[in-house]
């Protein structure tokens, strides 16, 4: 029978499969460089991208529910930022650290 430090790093495995999965679309991967420069909207997004304003918002939504973006609305406008709790420590900010992995945001 599995004790509970085996169920703690089943846990961890979990939570970051669950972050990679959401990085896991090219689209988001661009959201995140896009992001590590600081807050955007959707629509700036999706005209730095060139992609339908629906599309972003879609891929904001996942990274959002996956703990990756934060939100801040400034009247009636949404502003997602990358969690700064996973940015690196540092000037530059290019690497998103979950603990289990890192992944470099480098242009």
């Amino acid at each position: 029978m599995a004790g509970k430090d085996d169920q703690g790093a089943g846990d961890d495995v979990n939570v970051c499969a669950n972050y990679l999965k959401a990085l896991g679309d090219p689209y988001r991967l661009q959201i995140a460089r896009a992001l590590q420069n600081g807050a955007m909207s959707v629509s700036d997004l999706a005209l730095l991208l060139e992609l339908e304003v629906a599309n972003v918002s879609h891929h904001l939504r996942v990274m959002f529910h996956a703990g990756l973006v934060k939100t801040e609305r400034d009247g009636r406008f949404i502003y997602y930022q990358l969690n700064q709790e996973f940015l690196s420590s540092g000037k530059l900010k290019q690497s998103l650290d979950f603990g289990c992995c890192k992944i470099d945001l480098g242009h």
